[in-house]
């Protein structure tokens, strides 16, 4: 029972997700001639920031890493979730830091303690060591959920879910599409047909992925098979964080 409740949930978030993208008024553009990519790190495991940040630096690049807080240090079966002492470093060595929720729960569980559970992960990153704030935001599960766009919009100057897609002119700048980098590693290795495909039309092409390990999870990858995008990026296209897109496309004010 709870597997059908789990897949009819699942159903739920796309068509909401769906209705979003269908309905939400593209309210910025993507005007560029550079071709833009962005890899983005979900609950970020600690991999992401020893393997993935590493390999962002080797080729110039930095990335985004959207905390959730209420997980943070947390041990699981397959990974272990970055740590304060983590996050500070990534801010430190020049990664952009993201708001990913406190609790990771979908939007739609938190209701209306959303601004009180956002307030408290603000604070986790600022106790952290994380000295700017955060402008950016990423759905749990790539779950959005349209009453919450009112406190989303007061708060961030974008949010990510996932898409599939390039974002390209007229888009819902809280409502990011991204590409997900995931197992099995021969899918994702692949993804290389999304930068020719930026770099041949200017875009803003978001990656987004969680643990980079030589054993990753559903997922993740593995680092072999992050610097092969990243390379292939670092050719053709300017790496940016989602807020030096922001910066660049004029979507600040």
């Amino acid at each position: 029972m709870r597997g059908f409740e789990g897949r009819a949930d699942e159903l739920i978030d796309r068509a909401i997700n769906r209705l979003v993208w269908k309905m939400a008024a593209r309210e910025r553009e993507v005007l560029t001639d550079t071709p833009l990519v962005t890899f983005t790190f979900d609950d970020v495991p600690d991999t992401a920031l020893t393997n993935g940040a590493a390999i962002l630096e080797k080729y110039g690049g930095r990335g985004t890493f959207y905390i959730s807080g209420g997980i943070a240090s947390r041990v699981e079966p397959d990974r272990t979730l970055i740590s304060g002492e983590g996050c500070r470093e990534l801010f430190q060595r020049g990664h952009e830091i993201g708001c990913h929720t406190f609790a990771h729960r979908k939007l739609r569980s938190l209701d209306a303690s959303l601004s009180a559970d956002l307030t408290k992960n603000a604070a986790y990153l600022k106790a952290a060591g994380v000295e700017q704030p955060v402008r950016n935001f990423a759905f749990p599960y790539n779950a959005a959920w349209p009453p919450a766009r009112r406190t989303l919009r007061s708060l961030y100057a974008t949010c990510r879910g996932a898409g599939e897609a390039i974002n390209r002119g007229k888009v819902d700048h809280l409502m990011l599409k991204g590409v997900e980098i995931r197992q099995p590693d021969d899918h994702s290795r692949s993804l290389t047909r999304w930068i020719d495909d930026v770099a041949a039309m200017p875009g803003w092409l978001i990656f987004f992925t969680h643990d980079i390990a030589d054993t990753p999870t559903q997922f993740g990858c593995t680092p072999g098979t992050f610097e092969h995008l990243v390379a292939y990026a670092a050719k053709n296209c300017r790496i940016v964080t989602i807020g030096e897109a922001v910066a660049q496309l004029g979507w600040e004010g």
